[in-house]
């Protein structure tokens, strides 16, 4: 049997910073993303903000398959969401340039204690900001629960 992994192995992820980069949402994105919601496409190049599940983690330059290795996930199965929260503090617009940093802000382990029968996890928290060139137009925070089982 495997030990579950230690939860100094993934503690050591917080305060990870994403390379950063920039990122613009295209017409033809904006148009597929406010399909798939079943809303009209909004009016003044305005993206749906939909957007904010995929535009930050890309823009930040990661991938879901970083933060899923950067978390020590064991399979695709042992993730869990427990939040998205997404802030708009100006709407995001088409063909607009933003800057996009990201990093991990808090790892906490959870059920960990002796004779505890709940499973155990870890708990990671992503936070981005999206920026134009005058100040924060967004900001996401994706917390994801790392579920570690014994094998």
């Amino acid at each position: 049997m495997t030990e579950v992994i230690s939860f100094e192995q993934v503690e050591r992820a917080e305060g990870h910073k994403f390379p950063g980069g920039k990122y613009s949402i295209q017409h033809w994105e904006n148009f597929l993303l406010t399909a798939c919601t079943g809303a009209d496409v909004m009016q003044d190049g305005v993206v749906h903000p939909i957007a904010l599940f995929h535009v930050p983690i890309l823009g930040s330059g990661t991938t879901i398959a970083e933060m899923f290795a950067l978390g020590r996930a064991d399979s695709d199965m042992s993730i869990s969401i427990e939040s998205y929260d997404w802030q708009l503090f100006n709407p995001l617009k088409e063909d607009t340039e933003y800057d996009i940093q990201g990093k991990i802000t808090d790892v906490t382990r959870h059920n960990d204690k002796p004779g505890d029968t709940a499973p155990v996890y870890d708990r990671i928290v992503f936070d981005f900001e999206v920026h134009d060139d005058y100040s924060l137009v967004a900001s996401s925070t994706v917390i994801w629960h790392y579920r570690r089982e014994p094998i």
